[in-house]
């Protein structure tokens, strides 16, 4: 009896220095601030370009409205997971599939829930690759017009070797600092994108009509958009993660510093998100790009300083993104195949991860295609109506009350989002192919 109980205590020991080793639970003395510029540096990314091009998918109705639906479900489905995180006593649920295993069982819901969110978290990641490339060779046209071009692919190797560097931080407290000036250049960029849009002014012959030339190109546009809008809030795949690193005790459970902070990035999130995308599309309608920084070229030093700082976000939101996945890894190699918790693990791990997303980003840097593709096909899922099935099966709210309604027109509207996404989405890749050289 004693010897197995020492071999119970043995293992409760070992599976304590593990957690204490892995980058989600390593660490948990976050602050309410800490919740606030890591869901900004989450949230605000990338998809913040294309909103403008979103808009000229989605016209003047449509694209207001969605904006706003997009913003409350997702504010919404938001305070569902920080409220579940602690909802058994004694319990954190640290990670998404940690809550989904406790909602669907053992199996079915890591079957449920990783699949969805690594899709999330790997394609984030790539598209964050292929950004911060496309913004490194913009400012290096923009600065130097008269030098020879170099190729997408080659800055996008450079910017992976930041990414390379920042990626062997141990863990997502570590990585703090490098979210808040994350944070910081998302609001920095932003204000630069419709400021210099307001200064242009309104181009002569704008056109807020449907981009397409046809109906049927006009139907894929708008699917695609929605998928570009559910892009633009992915905060919600890591969120358990950063609530993870947060202080909790009984008296004061991590949602209450968790909530604030996911309230301060959300306004925030509307600061930046809302200007662009009416300013931009109000000021070059239907001709505008699917990242607004190339539409805009001039003046050439406030749209460079702009795309360093779309580099610098990108690079914190890729790190956001990774250390999730990196988790997910460095659990199943120590946990399930007995791995020794060690530095030269974790090198293979996040060098193998940082060159399988750079190389993927070099082969296909189809931005507008790739955002809704991604945002339809899993982000929606995630963030519009996952956390609600999760919620209806653990709360059980009664029949017809608020509660569920309000869940059951989340689902609905995220399932829609769903199916019409991607469709639209690798129209919009299929298209770019026709005529792209690979590693061009």
């Amino acid at each position: 009896m004693a010897s197995n109980q020492q071999v119970l205590d043995d293992e409760a020991l070992r599976q304590k220095k593990i957690e204490e080793w892995l980058p989600i639970t390593s660490s948990r003395k976050g602050k309410w601030w800490f919740s606030a510029f890591h869901n900004v540096t989450a949230m605000v990314g990338a998809g913040v370009l294309s909103l403008p091009y979103a808009m000229s998918g989605l016209g003047w109705g449509p694209g207001i409205t969605i904006f706003v639906m997009s913003w409350i479900i997702t504010l919404y489905t938001l305070w569902q997971m920080v409220e579940m995180h602690e909802m058994v006593p004694g319990k954190r649920f640290d990670r998404y599939h940690e809550l989904g295993q406790h909602a669907f069982g053992e199996k079915l819901g890591l079957y449920i829930v990783v699949p969805q969110q690594l899709i999330v978290e790997v394609g984030t990641c790539i598209v964050y690759m292929v950004t911060g490339g496309k913004s490194l060779k913009k400012i290096h046209e923009s600065l130097c017009s008269d030098c020879k071009p170099i190729r997408t692919t080659y800055w996008i190797m450079v910017f992976a070797s930041v990414n390379f560097f920042l990626s062997h931080l141990p863990s997502l407290d570590s990585i703090s600092c490098v979210s808040f000036f994350a944070a910081l250049m998302s609001l920095g960029y932003s204000i630069i994108i419709w400021g210099a849009s307001l200064k242009r002014g309104v181009q002569d012959n704008v056109d807020y009509s449907p981009r397409g030339k046809t109906t049927a190109d006009s139907v894929f546009n708008f699917f695609n958009s929605l998928g570009d809008v559910a892009f633009a809030y992915a905060g919600h795949n890591v969120v358990l993660e950063i609530q993870a690193t947060i202080t909790s005790t009984p008296e004061r459970p991590s949602k209450g510093p968790m909530w604030k902070g996911v309230v301060v990035a959300y306004i925030i999130v509307a600061i930046c998100y809302f200007p662009v995308a009416m300013i931009g599309f109000y000021v070059f309608g239907n001709t505008v790009d699917d990242n607004i920084l190339i539409t805009l070229e001039k003046p050439t030093w406030l749209i460079s300083a702009a795309n360093f700082f779309v580099i610098v976000h990108v690079v914190g939101g890729y790190q956001i993104y990774s250390m999730p996945v990196f988790d997910m890894i460095e659990t199943y190699l120590v946990k399930e195949k007995k791995f020794l918790p060690s530095a030269v693990l974790r090198i293979v791990v996040r060098t193998s991860y940082v060159i399988a997303t750079m190389f993927i980003g070099m082969t296909f840097p189809f931005f507008g295609g790739l955002l809704g593709f991604f945002g339809g096909f899993a982000l929606a899922p995630t963030s519009y109506y996952l956390p609600c099935i999760i919620w209806l099966i653990v709360y059980k709210p009664k029949k017809f009350s608020l509660s569920w309604w309000a869940n059951w027109f989340c689902i609905i509207t995220g399932i829609a989002l769903t199916i019409v996404a991607p469709i639209g989405a690798l129209r919009t890749i299929i298209l770019a192919v026709k005529s792209y050289k690979f590693y061009s």
